[in-house]
């Protein structure tokens, strides 16, 4: 696949939108009304418009095969904003994701990579992780994996957000219902002309009501898409926070000329991550108790830095102490490093400012739906799993899900069958629920083995990670495990 050339990102203009164009205010009902209004039908009808329900729709409508099909989306945001959206280059939002070069390479095939901002899209070649009980350390470099490009690519959310919503405005075809509250789902009625008693019915707070051929539940870990088709999601709470933040370092890092490194640590309480974005800046990604995350957000920005740069340089027990203190981080931290021997280019370079308003948390949840299919429902990303962030690969399972269900329409299509049946569904399901219940099991577990700041489980898992780093054909087939095959994009 040819290589993406690094472009100057520029504003987007939005145009009046033709009627097969991608429409952001409420479209007309396509049917003439009498007494009794028709129903209004589609053949997709998405909840949704994150990254995992634009890229379904944009793929079925960049396809050929399925781009005839009647489409909705139903979003609650202002998606008029969304797709206009853009930022300062040296102002970074603090959801940030760590995109796979499967999925980047999906975005590019579908046509919705050339409309992201590329010069705010940071490859990576190395990932320097380490247990920070024992410092056993293991080292991914993009030089020691066959076949060539980087691990991943970091991106905001919103990029990708906004890349995606011009392609399928492009694209056109999709009627779209955003500043859309779904109301209710209920089921279609047996009329004389059309028996709808098994179609799913999404009824919005403006008074539309889209009957659906298929429902795609992409509507996050709280799903009423989900609920509606009365699958249960089975898990549990970690009873851990993540903390994210805009972080600005001394320089670019260690590699120079663009090379990037993505760091992370392992505490008792939780893994600690900094992942490059362009320039000197990082996404902080911090996996801690909820006593300490409301203690982070109510630091000075002096002492915040002071307690992330300790997070990857400090013993846990000085790290223990520091969190007790509710002032004071940066002369604690001061004299501590001055009494602390580490490796300065096994660190990631230190943070000199914490960039304002980007500080925040949220719950971490381990969620598995039974199923992913319902009869005319489909779930993906979130609204289907719901995973550990340690592993970055929450929206690459989503990505996963847009390419298997969007392949599973297609099949249906090009051979007559009824896409929203179990049956045409069910390759979907088989696909995808085994592949993502390991990844699942493996962060869980993962998490609960780092957990353990004592005892034999410390010499064991050490033992684990320097042998993995030590046995070239097993750190290849991880290494590929985690970035996905592919080549370079730019």
């Amino acid at each position: 696949m040819e290589s993406i050339i690094r472009r100057r990102a520029t504003s987007y203009t939005c145009q009046r939108c033709t009627r097969r164009s991608l429409r952001v205010s409420r479209p007309r009902r396509s049917y003439a009304t009498t007494t009794t209004p028709k129903p209004d039908i589609y053949d997709v009808v998405c909840v949704g418009g994150g990254p995992a329900g634009l890229s379904l729709l944009t793929a079925l409508r960049a396809n050929p095969v399925t781009s005839h099909l009647r489409m909705a989306l139903v979003e609650a945001q202002d998606l008029t904003k969304l797709k206009s959206w853009e930022s300062p280059s040296d102002r970074f939002s603090n959801r940030c994701s760590s995109l796979t070069q499967s999925s980047a390479l999906f975005l590019e095939k579908i046509g919705a990579w050339k409309h992201l901002y590329t010069t705010r899209v940071q490859p990576y070649e190395e990932m320097q992780v380490w247990d920070g009980v024992s410092d056993a350390r293991i080292e991914f470099d993009s030089a020691q994996r066959s076949g060539a490009g980087p691990i991943a690519y970091m991106t905001e959310n919103l990029n990708l957000t906004s890349g995606l919503l011009k392609r399928l405005e492009e694209l056109g075809g999709v009627s779209v219902f955003d500043k859309a509250r779904v109301e209710n789902i209920t089921y279609g009625e047996q009329t004389d002309e059309l028996d709808l008693s098994q179609w799913p019915v999404v009824h919005l707070n403006g008074g539309e009501q889209l009957f659906a051929r298929l429902l795609i539940g992409a509507d996050g870990a709280n799903s009423p898409v989900r609920t509606f088709a009365g699958i249960e999601a089975k898990g549990w709470d970690y009873n851990r926070h993540g903390v994210v933040a805009t972080l600005e370092l001394e320089g670019e890092g260690w590699g120079g000329d663009g090379y990037k490194i993505a760091y992370q640590r392992f505490l008792p309480t939780g893994p600690v991550a900094m992942l490059p974005l362009p320039g000197k800046y990082s996404t902080l990604v911090w996996s801690t108790t909820p006593q300490n995350a409301a203690l982070i957000k109510s630091l000075s920005p002096k002492d915040l830095v002071a307690l992330v740069n300790a997070a990857f340089r400090l013993s846990p027990t000085d790290l223990q102490f520091m969190h007790t203190q509710s002032s004071g981080q940066e002369d604690e931290y001061s004299w501590r490093l001055q009494h602390t021997p580490f490796d300065h280019r096994a660190v990631p370079q230190e943070v000199t400012a914490v960039q304002e308003g980007t500080v925040a948390s949220f719950p971490l949840k381990m969620r598995h739906a039974d199923t992913y299919i319902g009869e005319r429902v489909a779930l993906i990303g979130d609204a289907a799993h719901t995973i550990h962030p340690l592993a970055g690969q929450g929206l690459n399972q989503g990505q996963g899900d847009v390419q298997s269900l969007a392949n599973t329409i297609e099949y249906a299509v090009s051979h007559g069958q009824d896409i929203g049946t179990r049956m045409s569904l069910e390759s979907y399901v088989s696909e995808r629920y085994a592949a993502n219940h390991v990844l699942l099991g493996v962060c869980d577990k993962l998490h609960k083995l780092y957990s353990v700041g004592s005892g034999p489980l410390v010499p064991l898992r050490s033992l684990g990670l320097n042998m993995v780093n030590s046995m070239g054909p097993l750190k290849d087939f991880f290494m590929n495990q985690a970035a996905g095959s592919g080549t370079k994009l730019f």
